[in-house]
Order: structure tokens, then C-alpha cells, then sequence
């Protein structure tokens, strides 16, 4: 009976001290406590958006530092491109003719909720600045002087702020790879290009993130 209780006990022990180690690991910690389960990851995404009425490809990186699996703060840009089914023929009207170009970048403040779930929600919002510039395809797009196609030449530009708040559908494939789901909408300040909206950059993006990194 003595050996039954002993043994009793030290079932009990063991099973407390598990449950207490998962309490700790389940409690919410904080950028100033003991043990912060900090990381970092880095990232690239492609995307979708809609640049003065045309189709346009979104491609983009990020580092970022991640607190607690709560807060990921870093710097990330874009890049993006307008047009990109142009075939330049001869026959196209001449506005066809005309290509957006342009990037941004700046910081990024990611909220995350639920960051230890499989599948959880993440907030980033950049604050930055960028350039955008009009380029037109006027030639037939072959360089005999250099032996290549060449896009085109520069007509206008503008330098501008941007704020884009976005969200994403994250999924923790394994401890160090997260894919992401996102949609975002980008507000720029007026742009100045010739013959070109004010708002001509503002709009939605949708895309793909991939994160890796010390994510656990």
C-alpha cells in the first residue's frame, strides 16, 4: 500500500508539473518578461492589383522582427508594373502604349492575433514613401545597338507617400515556413503624372506571403 501510494504521488507530481509547463507555455507573455518566445522571419510575396485600370503584378520582401508571437515590427518595399500584356502593335492606340512602374517601401507594424494557432490573422500596416514612373513603349521594342528589347523610355514621374494596411490568412506549416493569404488597399498621396488620376495608385492588392525564419 505504502509502495502504491508513493508511486500514486509521483504520477500526480509528474502530471502537475506537465500541466503547469503547458500553462506556462499557453499564458500570454509579454516584450518584458522572463522567457519571450521573440523570433524573426524574412519574407517575399507576389500579388495582383489593379494600376489605372490595367492589370499589374505586386512583387515585394520584408524583415521583421516578431515579439512574442503578438507584434512583428520590421521593413519591407514593393515593386509593381502596369501593362504587362502589352504586345507592342503597331496598330494600338497610343495610350496603349503607356506603362505605370514604380515602387515603395518603408516600415511595417504587424499585429498578430492568435500566433501560436495553426491558422491565424496577422495586420501589417506599412508607412513609407515611393516613386512611380510613366514609361511608353513608342519603338517596334528592339535595341539593335544593344541586341535586345528594351521597355521603353521615361516620360514622367512623382515621388509619394503611401499607407497600406493589409490582412492575412496565416498558416503554420512547419516551425520555421508560415504561408500567408493576403488582401490589402494602398492609399498614396496625389500622384503628378501626366494625364494621369491624382488617385491612380490607390487601390486593393491580393497575393501570396511566404515567411521563413525562427517563427516558433
Amino acid at each position: 500500500m505504502r509502495q502504491l501510494s508513493i508511486i500514486l504521488v509521483l504520477v500526480l507530481g509528474a502530471i502537475y508539473a506537465k500541466a503547469q509547463e503547458e500553462y506556462r507555455d499557453d499564458q500570454v507573455q509579454t516584450l518584458f518578461s522572463r522567457q519571450p518566445n521573440n523570433g524573426w522571419y524574412g519574407a517575399f510575396s507576389m500579388g495582383y492589383s489593379e494600376i489605372d485600370g490595367r492589370d499589374a503584378l505586386i512583387t515585394g520582401a520584408r524583415g521583421m522582427f516578431v515579439f512574442d508571437q503578438t507584434l512583428a515590427i520590421g521593413l519591407g518595399g514593393y515593386g509593381f508594373v502596369n501593362n504587362l500584356d502589352y504586345h507592342n502593335n503597331i496598330y494600338d492606340s497610343p495610350d496603349r502604349r503607356f506603362m505605370l512602374a514604380g515602387g515603395y517601401g518603408g516600415l511595417i507594424v504587424e499585429p498578430i492575433l492568435g500566433g501560436r494557432k495553426a491558422v491565424h490573422l496577422s495586420f501589417p500596416l506599412l508607412i513609407g514613401m515611393g516613386g512611380v514612373a510613366l514609361l511608353e513603349n513608342d519603338r517596334w521594342g528592339w535595341d539593335w545597338d544593344m541586341d535586345s528589347y528594351h521597355p521603353g523610355h521615361e516620360v514622367d514621374n512623382d515621388v509619394f507617400f503611401v499607407l497600406e494596411p493589409s490582412v492575412e490568412l496565416e498558416f503554420n506549416l512547419t516551425r520555421w515556413f508560415r504561408t500567408a493569404a493576403y488582401a490589402s488597399y494602398r492609399f498614396t498621396s496625389d500622384i503628378e503624372i501626366y494625364q494621369k488620376d491624382a488617385d491612380v495608385l490607390d487601390g486593393f492588392n491580393f497575393g501570396m506571403t511566404f515567411k521563413f525564419g525562427k517563427l516558433n
